[in-house]
């Protein structure tokens, strides 16, 4: 009996993903009560070897081609059927089909998993719409859920994703996550960035009424100078100087002598 054997029944025979360590723990239990003689020497197994087991089972099954592999997950390792064998497991039990994500909801769960613990306020500034359906949907489905609250006015929760995402997806570590580390320096809209673009707009929109006046008056002076030039030289105007100077005109031909006034005497005094 090889420990790789043994090591291959204990992940077949668990009914969840099992990690190295308890597969060692395990194997040191069982060759305690073992009385085979390779049993002694598995007593005081260590978690390395059973990880190169490991290593080598996968490798094996890789080798030989065969449908099934191992494969490890958040919880541990399990054997899974290659995907190149779906629409046959399908066509065996067509009632576990499972459900699609919509676009909205892949696009809410990669928020969560590429920027969590992440807020609800948070996922929405980003996408622009209300996120509470999409959450509750993946919640209920077991792909995230509340890690905590944030330190924030109003405590508000922080969503995680759940080993089950992982496993789902075939990720032992967040960090397995594809672009995981670029896609997390990348900037994103916040709630508080929100907050504060709105606040700065309308303290913008409450100062640009001076600036607009500001801006106006020079516009209004610079019409009201061209018509002073224009009516320098205006006829209104020397009118009213030619007017000024024809009625002292008048007033001053009384004292000059006028031969038609004397005519006018002259003329009384005969008919009288």
């Amino acid at each position: 009996m090889e420990l790789i054997h043994i090591v291959e029944v204990l992940i077949f025979a668990a009914p969840e993903p099992i990690s190295s360590a308890e597969i060692a723990k395990a194997v040191r239990r069982a060759a305690t009560d073992h009385d085979a003689s390779f049993a002694r020497e598995l007593e005081s197994i260590s978690q390395r070897k059973i990880e190169n087991a490991i290593a080598e089972l996968g490798q094996r099954l890789g080798q030989s081609g065969s449908p099934i592999e191992l494969r490890e997950g958040a919880n541990g390792w399990r054997f899974v059927t290659r995907d190149d064998y779906a629409d046959w497991i399908r066509a065996l039990l067509p009632e576990m089909r499972p459900e699609k994500l919509s676009p909205a909801a892949l696009e809410t769960l990669a928020l969560v998993a590429y920027r969590q613990p992440i807020t609800k306020a948070d996922i929405e500034a980003v996408r622009g719409v209300s996120v509470d359906g999409t959450i509750q949907k993946l919640m209920d489905r077991g792909l995230i859920y509340v890690g905590g609250r944030a330190d924030l006015p109003g405590r508000p929760m922080l969503y995680e994703t759940t080993e089950d995402f992982m496993e789902h997806f075939g990720v032992k570590d967040l960090e397995d996550l594809p672009n995981a580390e670029e896609l997390r320096k990348i900037d994103l809209p916040t709630a508080e960035s929100e907050e504060e673009k709105e606040s700065e707009g309308g303290e913008a929109a409450e100062g640009e009424t001076p600036a607009a006046e500001d801006k106006e008056a020079p516009a209004e002076a610079t019409p009201i100078e061209k018509p002073s030039e224009e009516e320098t030289p205006a006829e209104p105007k020397t009118e009213i100087t030619l007017n000024i100077d024809l009625v002292s005109n008048e007033e001053e031909e009384p004292e000059e002598d006028n031969p038609e006034a004397e005519d006018d005497i002259e003329v009384r005094e005969e008919k009288a």
